[in-house]
This record gives structure tokens, C-alpha cells and sequence, in this order.
């Protein structure tokens, strides 16, 4: 009996074992199909995965030859408990076979192209513990395991979009959850409370809201908090307090509000607070000064206000302290000046004054110390380079007074010192040009004294020096200007004196050289023009003499000459008109003589950048007198008859004739040669086309007439038809703008202030403006020659079938809205005078071949020199034109600000400023205004065709706001461009970094995105 249970024990161990081998060998032959399913769907370019292929071990029954193909590990069983395809270069989707993975308990595909969802299978792999999906771009929602067991979920650098998953609270056994730099929206799941274990929680980088949940404060274990980047409500809950684990706090650019509550101070562990770039109010709390770990404190952009507490002192470890653009009062504190440990001391653009600590920089190795736009003062401390690692020191706009420490010229660590616009006095120390690593030295606007300091020429890295509006009174070293790193030398006014020395040959770097109101003598060195990279030379008011060389006409990258208020004599060069890259001329209140070359940019110049110069004339001053040569001319001609009436006799009435024929065909010949301003002025259109060149070019007036004809228009408008000119020989094609023009015209006025309008236009330099190439004109029309933009006009490329392909995504929309703004802030504020376009409206902003705006036809525009100049008609095109416009006609910037608002609200819908379906007598603006009254949503006037997932429609929505202020009824509600560009910079379009961590494992403890402005140097 015995015997035969025996046996029939181990018979039921054999079956069961026996059954176990069979069942395993059916699972392995499952996977290996469910693997090479898996390749099926993938795009393996580099062939990473060329292993993956049935052989005959797996035909023959070896369950376990897969477990030897790359990326893929197993168990003792044989069965697939590892699969690792990162850094592989995939992409393609994810097999829904994967969920047949039974024992799959590590998955890793960072670092690869994926663009397509996780499989809603990805659910069922029950027993995961670990997930790695980092560094891709997969979309929609991220689905989360049903198992328990999960430890561990990266899906950072994605593009998954949807609510965060609540399912995730579920997992109670997780350590790490990583979904920074996503799409996500809404707010955070209180059910993340459940997650007990959690030591790591990054979500930065997404589209949340909300609040941040109070029930964060229990997560007891947690030790980094990475939330930045997102868009909460409401400010830090108090119940962070009993994060006493927590060493990483990171919610910058969180849009929070609210103070900083003084439960943080019981966060005994933490190392690193970063909280800047919130809207964060009230004082820093005192309790701050318990965080005795604290390494990293950023506070910055906030609206903290009150004083620096002095309980920051006892903070020993602290390596970074940045208080910057806050609204801080009071002193430094004393104390500070103990911290040890402290690298970077940061409190820029405040309202705090008094002196510094007298021992700043003793104990600490200060390598950055920004303290610029306060109204500190007293003395410089000493000792700020003690440990001789200060790199950055930036005190200026302050009224620091006092010597510069001579301890700072034997600072060797120093890059870059700036001190200007403070109140500091005695001389400048000897030293700072023996300093290998410094690049910058700016001490303008200060009552320094005595020499520029000989050694500053011996400096070898040096490539920034503003010495100006200072009371210096030297020579100027020989060979400063030699300095071989060099690309800005400003010493204006001082009182320098002697000769500009001649030693510019080794300049190969510099670009800027202004020396203005000085007393400098003697001549315009000629070796000047060796410095190939000169863009600006400035040498006004100074006492300068002799002729200006030729040579600086060929200097290839002199843009910007001002010599204006010395004493040079001779003319102007002849070659100065040809000048390859002058713009900009001023030769006023010297003392040149002789005509004004007729050629290049010199046609053109302002008569104002000439005037005090009595012997100068012609060109565009009043012409030369010719009436001492016409009466010695006549009376040569006089002597010469005389004399043949002698020779041959007065009755050779014959030859009398041909003399006078003669003299007579002789005077009207120089009469011809010598008044062709005049003849231009008063001519009846029977004088023949002008060409006025902005830039250098290879064609003439014949190549571009010959193609204004009817089969090259390409574009008509409310100033001109515009014409397509290809110019075949030089391989070139160009557009150009035939004028309508009338007697009765009154906005376009006569040809002088047409062509004088037209040349301040032609010195537009941006590069969202189009730039103009050339005028060509004779007394009854008028042309602009302008670069040829291939992608046609915006208005086209929104509202034409033909180019709709042009802009389907909104960030190429949103790159259109800022390059229109920013050319707008240059005609607004960077010309002089300002320039108002008057005509902003879609089809006058064209697009270059790579989509980026160029605003064009300025046949409205008017130089405003007066606010609120009234002209005599409304000029812009309806649908753009700003209410006030119509009846006021008062011109100012405000104008234009509408006009971009519509334009705005064209890029968001993808509708015409007028359209039936607004109503009869409504427009774009009217529209929306009604859809805000009758409370409609929004989402629903934008255009479909890229606002088609909720955080594009966030983003236009966004961008939409700032439509509506740049529209608002009253002139003074709207924002001033400037305003414009720096709400546009916050709307932008949310992307993730583009950097792909290198290794097998991805670097947790570093964000998505940056944190601090002081982590570079750390």
C-alpha cells in the first residue's frame, strides 16, 4: 500500500512538472511571435533589431533562444521578464501583442522617434514594475498598468496630452513618477495622496491648473518636487510643512500667488527651493533661516517685498542666493557676509539700499555678484575677490561711491566688470589688463580722473571697454586699439587729448569706436581703414583737422560714420557714395568745400548731415554758382572773336557766324552738363527715369522697365500694382510697386517729399521689414523696388485655397504674430522719427521661404514728429481701421496697434476682418466682442485647422487676450508694442527639450526643463 502511494506521488509530480515544462515551452513559442509582431510595427533604420528572426533552436523547441536576442532578458523560466529598446532610433507604434507578455516586468523605450499612442493594452501587463517611455513624442493618454506592483513610471518628453492619470493613485508600491514635459491638463489627482512611497514627483513642463492639492502634504516619503512650468492657482499649501523628507523643491514659473508660508521653515532636509518666476508676494519668512541644508535659495521674479531677513545668515551651506526683480528694501544684511559656502549673491533690480558688508567676499569663494538697479552706496568692499574665484561682478546703476579697489585689477578670475552709471571716484587702477580672462570692462558715467591705465593695451581678452562720460584727461594709449579680441572701445566724454594714434593695423576684431567729445588734434588716421569689421565710427566734437581719407569709402563693413563738429577741410571724397555698406553720414560743422559727389547713397543724404559747412554745395544742397565761370568763359570767347576778326578780317561775316554757332552749341552743352537738378525739378515728364539705389546693385532702370508689364502683375492695392521683374543675366528676381499718383493726390504730396519720404524708408534695417532696394522715378511716376517674397502675403496664405497648406500648425502662426510685433516696436521706437505704418492689415505682411513675416507697403506710412498729427484723409483699409481713426484722423501709434489686433484675430480664426456670417456692418472685432457678451466659448471662434487639441487651443486663446487688448476701443486701453512682444513672449507655445539623455538610464534628479538662472555656473 505504501508503494503504491509512493508511486502514485511522484507520478502526480512528474505530470505536474511535466506540464509546467510544456505550458512554459507553449509561452516562450507565444512570445517569440509576439516579438517579432512587435518588430512588424516598428521603423528600425540603423537595423538594431536584424537579430530578431525565428531560427532553428525555436523551431526545434528551445524555448529560450529569444532570450538571447538584443534588448530582451529573462527569467529562470525562460519567459520575457525585461524588454530594452532604448536608444535605438524607433519609431512607428507599439504592437497591441505586447499585453501577451505575461511576465514583462521592465519596459524601456527612451530615447527614440515614437510619435503614435501607447496601446490601450499597455493596461494589462499586470506584473510591471518598472516603465521608461522618456524622450519620445508619443500622444493622447498615457495608460496606465493595472498591477500593483509598479515601482516606477517615466514618461517624461512626451506629447501626452489629456488629464494626468488618477489611476495612478492606485499604485501604491510607486517610488518615482516622471511626466515632466508633457501636455497634460488640469489639475493634480488627490489621489496621488495614496502614494506613500512616492520619492520622486516631477510634472513640470505641462498645462495643469488648479490648486495645488494640500494632500501632497502627506506624502511623507517623498523626497524631490519638480511642478514647475504649469499654470496653478492659489499659492505653496501650508501642509508642505510635513514634507520633512523633502530635499528638492522645484515650482518655478508655476504661476503661483500668495505669500511663502512659514511652515517651509520645518523642512529641516531641504537642500534646493527654487520659486522663481511666480507671482509670490508679502516678506520672505523669517523661518527661511531654519533650512540649515539649504544650498540653493531662488526667489526671483516675484513681488516679495520688505527687507532681506536677517535670519538668511545662518544658512551655512547656502551656495546661491537670488533675490533679483522683487520689490525688496532695507540693507544687506551684515551677516551675509559670513555665509561661507555662498558662489552666487544675486539681488538686481530691487529697491534696496545702504552700503554692502564691508566683508564681503572674506570667508566666501563669490564667483557672481549681480547687484545692479538698487540705490546701494558707500564704498566697493574690498575683499570681494579674496578666494580669487569672482568671474561676474555687476554693480552698475547705483551710487556706489569712492575708488574702484585696487584688488579687483589683480582679480585673475574676473570676466566680466561692470560698474558703470554709479557715482565712483579717483583713478582707474593699473592691473585690469593684465587680468587674462576679462572680456568686459564698463565704467561710464562715473567722476573717474586721471590716465586710461597703458596696460590695458597689453590685454589679450578684453573685448568690451566704455570709458565715457567720465573726467579722464590723457592721451590715448598707442596701441589700445590693437588689443587682438577687441570690438567696442567707447571713450566719449572725457577730456582726451594729443593725436589718434595711427596703429589700427592689427584691429581684426573691433566693430564700434566711438571717441566723441573729446580734444582730440591733428588728423583722421589713414591706417582706420584696416579695420575690415569696423561697423560705427564716431569722432564728433572733437578738433580734429586735414581731409577726410578716401580710404574709409572702402571699409566693407562701415555702416555708421559720424565726424561731424571738427575741423576737417578739402571735399568730400568722391568714392564716399559708393561706399559698400554706408548708411548712415554726418560730416555737419566742419569745414569742406567744393560739390557734393553726385553718386551712391550721397544722392541721398540728409542735407542736415552737411549743413555748416559754408563751401559745400550741389547735390542735395542748393547748387553751386556758376556765374564767375560763365562770365570768364564768355570772356574768352569774346578774346578769341577779336582776335580772328584781326586775323581774317571783319567782313568774313561767314566764319563770324560759325563762331557764334559755335559758342552758342559750347554753352547750351555746359548748360546741359550743369543743371540737371533744375531741369528735373521743372520738367514736363519728358526727363528720362531715375534710379535711387538703397544697397549696391546689378541692374539698371532699362532691366526693371522692361518688366513692368501686364502678364508680371502679381498684386495690386490702394497704393500701387505690384510687378514681378525677374532680371535673367543676374539670375535675380525683385518686385516692384508702380505708384498710383495724381496732381490731386494729397497723401503722396510732390516729388520732393516723395523722394525724401521714400529714402527714410529705404534706411529700414530690420529683418521683419522688407527691406527697399531701389526707387526709380521721373516727374509723373514713381516705382519701389523691393525684395521678392516667394510665399506671397499672409492674407493669401490664410484666406486662399491655393496656399491654405502654407500655415496648418500654430506655432508657424505664432512666429508670424511676434515677427509682425517686432517689426512694429522698430518703426515705433527705433527709427527717428518714429514711423506709423497706418496700413497694417494681412496681405501688406509677406513671408520669406522660410514663413518668417516681413511687413511691406509703407505707401501710407507718415514720419510722425509730432504727436498726434491730424492729416488731411483716412488712410488704411477698412476692417483694419481703428475707431477713432475715422473721424479724429489723429495719427499715433495707437493706430497701428489696432490694425495688428485684427491681424491677430485673422491668424487665430482663419477669417477675414469681414465676413458675411458676422453681420451686416460687423467685423472681426465687433464679433468676438458679442461672442464675449453673450458668454460663448471662445474655442469656438478659432480655426479648426490648428486649434484641434485642447492645449493648441489654450495656447491661441492665450495670444487671443492680447488681440483683444491691442483692440480695445479707447486709444489709451491699448498696450504699446513693446507691451506687445512681452506678452506675446509669455503666450508661447509650450515645447519640450529636444535633449536626449545620454546612457541607458535617464537622469531623474535633473528637470525637463532649466531650473535656475544660477544652475549654469553651478
Amino acid at each position: 500500500m505504501i508503494k503504491f502511494l509512493l508511486f502514485f506521488f511522484f507520478s502526480c509530480c512528474y505530470i505536474l512538472c511535466f506540464s509546467e515544462v510544456v505550458e512554459s515551452s507553449d509561452q516562450s513559442k507565444n512570445e517569440v511571435s509576439i516579438l517579432l509582431s512587435i518588430k512588424e510595427a516598428l521603423i528600425d533604420p540603423l537595423d538594431h533589431l536584424n537579430g530578431w528572426t525565428k531560427s532553428p533552436e525555436n523551431e526545434a523547441g528551445n524555448s529560450s533562444a529569444h532570450c538571447s536576442w538584443r534588448g530582451i532578458g529573462c527569467n529562470s523560466n525562460g519567459l520575457i521578464e525585461n524588454l530594452d529598446l532604448s536608444h535605438m532610433n524607433l519609431s512607428g507604434r507599439l504592437s497591441d501583442q505586447i499585453h501577451g507578455l505575461k511576465s514583462l516586468s521592465y519596459l524601456n523605450l527612451c530615447c527614440n522617434e515614437f510619435a503614435s499612442p501607447l496601446p490601450n493594452s499597455f493596461s494589462n501587463l499586470t506584473v510591471l514594475k518598472s516603465i521608461d517611455v522618456s524622450q519620445n513624442y508619443f500622444i493622447d493618454a498615457f495608460p496606465v498598468p493595472a498591477g500593483n506592483g509598479l515601482a516606477a513610471v517615466n514618461a517624461s518628453g512626451n506629447n501626452f496630452s489629456g488629464s494626468l492619470p488618477d489611476g495612478l493613485g492606485n499604485a501604491t508600491l510607486l517610488e518615482s513618477l516622471d511626466l515632466r514635459g508633457n501636455f497634460f491638463q488640469g489639475s493634480i489627482p488627490r489621489s496621488f495622496k495614496n502614494l506613500v512611497r512616492l520619492r520622486f514627483l516631477g510634472l513640470s513642463g505641462n498645462n495643469l491648473t488648479g490648486e495645488l492639492p494640500a494632500e501632497l502634504g502627506g506624502l511623507a516619503s517623498v523626497e524631490t518636487i519638480i511642478l514647475g512650468y504649469n499654470a496653478f492657482e492659489g499659492g505653496i499649501p501650508a501642509e508642505f510643512g510635513k514634507l520633512t523628507n523633502l530635499k528638492y523643491l522645484d515650482i518655478a514659473i508655476g504661476n503661483l500667488s500668495g505669500p511663502i508660508p512659514a511652515e517651509i521653515g520645518l523642512l529641516k532636509q531641504l537642500s534646493t527651493v527654487f520659486l522663481y518666476q511666480n507671482n509670490l508676494e508679502g516678506r520672505i519668512p523669517a523661518e527661511i533661516g531654519n533650512l540649515t541644508a539649504l544650498q540653493f535659495l531662488d526667489l526671483s521674479d516675484n513681488i516679495l517685498s520688505g527687507e532681506i531677513p536677517t535670519e538668511i545668515a545662518r544658512l551655512k551651506n547656502l551656495q546661491l542666493l537670488n533675490l533679483m526683480s522683487n520689490q525688496l528694501t532695507g540693507s544687506v544684511p551684515p551677516a551675509i557676509a559670513g555665509l561661507d559656502q555662498l558662489e552666487v549673491l544675486e539681488l538686481w533690480n530691487n529697491t534696496l539700499s545702504g552700503p554692502l558688508p564691508a566683508d564681503l567676499g572674506k570667508d566666501a569663494p563669490l564667483q557672481w555678484l549681480d547687484i545692479s538697479s538698487n540705490m546701494f552706496s558707500g564704498p566697493i568692499p574690498t575683499p570681494l575677490c579674496n578666494a580669487g574665484n569672482l568671474t561676474k561682478l555687476i554693480l552698475f546703476n547705483n551710487a556706489f561711491s569712492g575708488p574702484i579697489p585696487d584688488s579687483l585689477s589683480r582679480c585673475g578670475s574676473l570676466v566680466r566688470v561692470r560698474m558703470h552709471n554709479n557715482r565712483l571716484s579717483g583713478t582707474i587702477p593699473v592691473g585690469f589688463g593684465r587680468l587674462s580672462k576679462l572680456q568686459r570692462l564698463e565704467l561710464a558715467n562715473n567722476s573717474l580722473i586721471g590716465q586710461i591705465p597703458t596696460d590695458l593695451s597689453a590685454s589679450t581678452s578684453l573685448s568690451f571697454i566704455d570709458l565715457s562720460r567720465n573726467q579722464l584727461q590723457s592721451y590715448l594709449p598707442s596701441s589700445i586699439l590693437s588689443i587682438p579680441t577687441l570690438q567696442t572701445f567707447v571713450a566719449s566724454g572725457n577730456n582726451l587729448f594729443g593725436q589718434i594714434p595711427d596703429q589700427f593695423q592689427d584691429c581684426p576684431q573691433l566693430s564700434l569706436l566711438d571717441l566723441s567729445s573729446n580734444c582730440f588734434t591733428g588728423n583722421i588716421p589713414l591706417s582706420i581703414a584696416s579695420c575690415d569689421k569696423l561697423v560705427t565710427l564716431n569722432l564728433r566734437n572733437n578738433q580734429l583737422a586735414g581731409t577726410i581719407p578716401h580710404q574709409l569709402a572702402m571699409m566693407p563693413t562701415l555702416s555708421v560714420l559720424d565726424l561731424s563738429n571738427n575741423s576737417l577741410t578739402g571735399g568730400i571724397p568722391e568714392n564716399f557714395g559708393n561706399s559698400p555698406a554706408l548708411e548712415s553720414m554726418n560730416l555737419s560743422y566742419n569745414k569742406l568745400e567744393g560739390p557734393v559727389p553726385l553718386n551712391g547713397m550721397l544722392r541721398t543724404i540728409n542735407p542736415d548731415d552737411l549743413t555748416g559747412n559754408a563751401g559745400l554745395c550741389g547735390g542735395v544742397l542748393p547748387p553751386c554758382s556758376h556765374n564767375a565761370a560763365s562770365r570768364s568763359k564768355q570772356q574768352g570767347l569774346h578774346a578769341k572773336h577779336i582776335i580772328g576778326g584781326w586775323m581774317i578780317g571783319i567782313s568774313t561775316l561767314l566764319v563770324f557766324i560759325v563762331a557764334a554757332v559755335g559758342a552758342r552749341s559750347l554753352y547750351l552743352k555746359w548748360r546741359e552738363g550743369n543743371c540737371f537738378e533744375q531741369r528735373f525739378e521743372t520738367g514736363k515728364g519728358e526727363w528720362p527715369w531715375r534710379l535711387m539705389a538703397f544697397q549696391r546693385l546689378g541692374f539698371n532702370s532699362n532691366d526693371i522697365l522692361s518688366c513692368i508689364k501686364e502678364s508680371n502683375v502679381i498684386g495690386m492695392g490702394a497704393a500701387g500694382t505690384v510687378y514681378r521683374a525677374d532680371i535673367q543675366r543676374l539670375n535675380t528676381t525683385v518686385a516692384v510697386k508702380k505708384l498710383w499718383r495724381s496732381t490731386n493726390d494729397l497723401e503722396m504730396g510732390g516729388s520732393g517729399d516723395l523722394v525724401g519720404e521714400v529714402n527714410l524708408l529705404g534706411r529700414l534695417r530690420h529683418r521683419n521689414i522688407v527691406r527697399l532696394v531701389g526707387f526709380l522715378h521721373n516727374d509723373n511716376d514713381a516705382m519701389i523696388i523691393y525684395e521678392f517674397m516667394q510665399n506671397g502675403n499672409l492674407g493669401e496664405a490664410l484666406h486662399c485655397k491655393q496656399t491654405a497648406r502654407l500655415l496648418v500648425d500654430w506655432v508657424s502662426r505664432y512666429n508670424i504674430a511676434v515677427g509682425v510685433a517686432q517689426g512694429l516696436v522698430y518703426l515705433h521706437y527705433d527709427c527717428h522719427p518714429p514711423v506709423i505704418h497706418r496700413d497694417v492689415k494681412s496681405s501688406n505682411i509677406l513671408l520669406d521661404e522660410h514663413l518668417e513675416a516681413r511687413i511691406a507697403d509703407f505707401g501710407l506710412a507718415k514720419m510722425v514728429l509730432r504727436k498726434n498729427e491730424t492729416v488731411s484723409m483716412v488712410a488704411g483699409s477698412y476692417g483694419y481701421i481703428a475707431p477713432e481713426y475715422g473721424y479724429t484722423l489723429k495719427v499715433d501709434e495707437k493706430s497701428d496697434i489696432y490694425s495688428y489686433g485684427v491681424v491677430l484675430m485673422e491668424l487665430l480664426t482663419g477669417k477675414k476682418p469681414l465676413e458675411p456670417e458676422f453681420g451686416e456692418s460687423i467685423d472681426i472685432v465687433e464679433w468676438m466682442r458679442r461672442k464675449m457678451r453673450e458668454k460663448q466659448p471662445l474655442e469656438e471662434a478659432l480655426d479648426s485647422s490648428v486649434g484641434n487639441t485642447k492645449h493648441v487651443q489654450e495656447e491661441m486663446l492665450l495670444v487671443l487676450r492680447i488681440a483683444l487688448l491691442c483692440t480695445a476701443k479707447l486709444p489709451k486701453d491699448r498696450p504699446t508694442m513693446r507691451d506687445v512682444v512681452t506678452m506675446l513672449g509669455e503666450a508661447k507655445p509650450r515645447r519640450k527639450s529636444s535633449c536626449n539623455s545620454g546612457g541607458n538610464g535617464s537622469n531623474k534628479d535633473k528637470p525637463v526643463f532649466t531650473t535656475s538662472p544660477g544652475d549654469g555656473l553651478m
